[in-house]
C-alpha cells in the first residue's frame, strides 16, 4: 500500500470518528451532498503539550513524526504568546489532502503550581508508537509503501494514537487548570484527539451557497448553532467562522480514585474561505493562517 492510500484510509478513519462525535460536521456534509456538491477539508487540528509525557515524545514532535511519515511537511510557525501557544501548519503535496495545524501549549510558561498539576497527570503517557509501528512509520518514509497486512495494522494503531494516550486526569486537576488554560483542560480531557475538521467553502460546489456567509446561513436553517461573527473581512485572504462546540461526558477520574465524567466541550466544525494573494507574479490562493483569526477560534472550545 502506498503511502498516499494509507494516509486517505487514515483520513477517512478520523474523518468518519470526528463526525459521529460531532453532528454539526454531519449535517454540513448531508447538505451539501444533498445540493450535489463536495465535502473538502482544508485543514485539521490537534493540540498537544511541550513538555515530558511519560513514554510520549512530547509537543510537536511526537504528532509531527507521524505526518512527516505520511509525506506532510512541517511550513511555518505560529506564536501566540498571551495564550502560552506556538504552532506549526504541515501541508502534503498532494492538494486533496487537508492540511494540518498542530498547537502546544507551552507548560514551563504557566504559573508552577498549575505546570505541576499538568505534567503530573501526563508523566505516565505510554508510548503507543513504541516498536514495530514505530519501524512501520520509518519504512513508510523510506519507501513510501508497506504491505497491505502493515499499512491496515499501521492506521489502526494511528486511530488509536489520535485520542487520549493518558489515563483520565482529576476532576480537580482539569478545574484547576481550566482557571488558568482552557487549552491545558482541554488537552488534558481529549489529548491527541482531533480538536476541528474545517469545511474548504471554495470547493463545496454549491451555486446556492457561493460565500462563507450564505453557507453559514443555510447551516442556520438547518438549526446549526453558530459562531455570530465571521473572522476576516470580506475580499480578504483568508475568512473563518465555525459551529458551537458540541459537549460530551468526558471520564475523570474522582478525589478518592473513583470514575466520573465531566461535562466539557469536545469539537467544533471551522468553515473557512480562502482569498487570492500574489505568488511569483500569479494570483493564487492563500495557503496558511492567521494568527488573530486563530486566537478567536482557540475560544470556541472554552467550557
Amino acid at each position: 500500500m502506498t503511502t498516499e492510500t494509507l494516509t486517505e484510509r487514515l483520513l477517512d478513519r478520523l474523518w468518519a470518528d470526528y463526525c459521529a462525535r460531532v453532528p454539526y460536521a454531519r449535517t454540513y456534509a448531508e447538505l451539501v451532498q444533498q445540493q450535489g456538491g463536495t465535502v473538502v477539508n482544508d485543514h485539521c487540528a490537534f493540540r498537544t503539550f511541550n513538555t515530558h509525557t511519560g513514554g510520549q515524545t512530547p509537543g510537536f514532535e511526537a504528532i509531527g513524526r507521524v505526518l512527516e511519515s505520511l509525506g506532510y511537511q512541517k511550513i511555518a510557525p505560529y506564536h501566540f504568546p498571551s495564550k502560552h501557544l506556538n504552532s506549526f501548519h504541515y501541508e502534503h503535496a498532494n492538494e486533496r489532502f487537508p492540511k494540518f495545524f498542530v498547537s502546544q501549549l507551552e507548560v514551563h510558561e504557566l504559573p508552577e503550581a498549575t505546570a505541576r498539576l499538568i505534567q503530573e497527570a501526563v508523566a505516565d503517557t505510554p508510548n503507543l508508537l513504541a516498536g514495530t509501528p514505530t519501524a512501520w512509520l520509518e519504512e513508510l518514509r523510506a519507501k513510501g509503501e508497506l504491505s497491505d497486512e502493515n499499512a491496515t495494522h499501521l492506521v489502526n494503531v494511528l486511530v488509536n494514537f489520535f485520542a487520549r494516550p493518558w489515563a483520565p486526569p482529576l476532576r480537580s486537576t482539569v478545574e484547576a487548570v481550566n482557571e488558568v488554560s482552557q487549552f491545558g483542560a482541554w488537552t488534558l480531557l481529549h489529548g491527541n484527539s482531533v480538536n476541528h475538521f474545517t469545511a474548504y467553502i471554495n470547493h463545496q460546489n454549491v451555486p446556492d451557497w457561493p460565500d462563507i456567509e450564505v453557507t453559514i446561513e443555510g447551516l442556520k436553517v438547518a438549526n446549526v448553532p453558530m459562531k455570530p461573527e465571521i473572522e476576516g473581512e470580506r475580499g480578504s485572504k483568508l475568512r473563518q467562522s465555525s459551529t458551537q462546540a458540541v459537549k460530551e461526558a468526558v471520564p475523570v477520574r474522582e478525589a478518592d480514585g473513583s470514575e466520573g465524567t465531566l461535562e466539557w466541550t469536545y469539537a467544533y466544525y471551522e468553515l473557512a474561505e480562502r482569498g487570492y494573494v500574489e505568488e511569483n507574479g500569479e494570483q493564487v490562493w492563500f495557503n496558511g493562517f492567521l494568527g488573530e483569526q486563530a486566537t478567536n477560534l482557540f475560544e470556541m472550545t472554552k467550557k
